[in-house]
């Protein structure tokens, strides 16, 4: 595309559109231009309102600009299905939004593709992308796009007199009777019920080290195992709470926000004891778009692209440069940068996901997690 180009024209693209040079020339590296890309991109995410978020931000821009058509398919997280088609040497998969411990443990596993942070733009200030980035968003096989929370919500037609206020009210099921919902893993419960227990936030993985923190967490898991409604997929938090299934449950923030600014519904997120955490973009090692892959992942890793998805749900973007762009929401009009998990009224509590913790203890404790549901 860009050799085609007479200098004049070279330097009028230059001027109105730095990032399509800088994506083209990303896209030369690997050996694939717009012209002979791939037709189509298949991205993998979680569904509902986090996905919409992303499609917005990431997808519609990059067909637009590029032509590529972006096809959404959405997971309940893990690298079961990545291991399966990686295997099966047959990868339908070109990108995929990974929890953090599942990117390192996916990429010590060989189940990634590696990236080149090369490929990566300078953020709009000119640091470049390995300075712009948050601490620990790039790593050898995944980049970064959000931060999030899993935290709890209630909804507040529930409760007329007093209100859930910590992680402990949560598993109060006297003070605050009725159902709770959890995620259907230990990843997160398990901080949850040791921050309930009185551990400070700084403590609970020191303590989940040991086999008695692991016994604590799962006595204290044992007070409200026969009140709780089990989800898995993002969207079910939400409906499990505006259909009235649950007085309760642990939910991804965004999803809670989304049913608050744009659906209306009267739900209050607790964001004491939240656990903090990262998602990331990675290619499944084999995938057949590769080069397609990687230019959709440096696109939408850029400043603009992560401030743009925080129009839409409120995580936080995993570039500095972008946190100074947070603005309204796009439907709602809300200012989000108070919705995020990092705000300061939000961030006085918090356990900040050890992803070394659970890419190595993650099968271990699924063992245990999934043993101890069936009794």
């Amino acid at each position: 595309m860009i050799c085609n180009l007479g200098s004049k024209d070279f330097m009028k693209l230059l001027k109105t559109n730095k990032f399509a040079i800088a994506s083209a020339l990303a896209a030369v590296a690997f050996g694939v231009s717009s012209a002979s890309g791939a037709d189509q991109l298949t991205v993998v995410s979680w569904g509902g309102a986090y996905t919409k978020s992303q499609v917005e931000a990431y997808h519609k821009p990059y067909t637009k600009q590029f032509g590529t058509k972006i096809l959404s398919e959405n997971y309940s997280g893990g690298l079961a299905e990545i291991k399966a088609q990686v295997e099966a040497k047959s990868v339908k998969w070109d990108l995929v939004d990974l929890e953090m411990s599942d990117a390192i443990r996916g990429c010590d596993e060989g189940l990634l593709e590696t990236v080149d942070i090369s490929i990566l733009p300078k953020g709009d200030n000119g640091v470049a992308a390995k300075d712009d980035f948050i601490d620990g968003a790039i790593t050898d096989c995944a980049i970064a796009n959000i931060v999030w929370s899993t935290i709890y919500a209630y909804d507040k037609s529930k409760f007329s007199g007093k209100k859930p206020q910590t992680m402990a009210d949560f598993f109060d099921t006297k003070k605050f009777p009725g159902k709770r919902g959890m995620r259907k893993t230990p990843k997160a419960n398990l901080e949850f019920a040791l921050t309930a227990d009185g551990v400070p936030a700084r403590d609970v993985y020191k303590l989940l080290a040991t086999k008695e923190g692991v016994n604590r967490a799962f006595k204290k898991l044992d007070t409200i195992k026969s009140s709780v409604i089990w989800w898995e997929a993002g969207a079910q938090p939400p409906q499990l709470l505006a259909d009235g299934e649950v007085a309760m449950t642990t939910a991804y923030n965004g999803r809670i926000f989304n049913a608050i600014a744009v659906e209306k519904k009267p739900f209050e997120i607790v964001w004491d004891g939240q656990v903090f955490d990262m998602d990331l973009w990675a290619i499944p090692k084999g995938a057949k778009n590769k080069a397609e892959a990687m230019k959709f992942l440096a696109f939408s890793t850029d400043t603009k692209r992560l401030a743009g998805q925080a129009a839409w749900i409120s995580y936080g973007p995993a570039r500095k440069s972008s946190i100074p762009l947070i603005g309204k929401h796009a439907e709602a009009g809300i200012e989000m940068g108070p919705h995020m998990p990092t705000a300061a009224n939000n961030f006085k509590n918090v356990v900040q996901n050890d992803f070394e913790f659970w890419a190595d203890r993650q099968d271990e404790l699924n063992e245990r997690f999934n043993a101890w549901l069936a009794k």
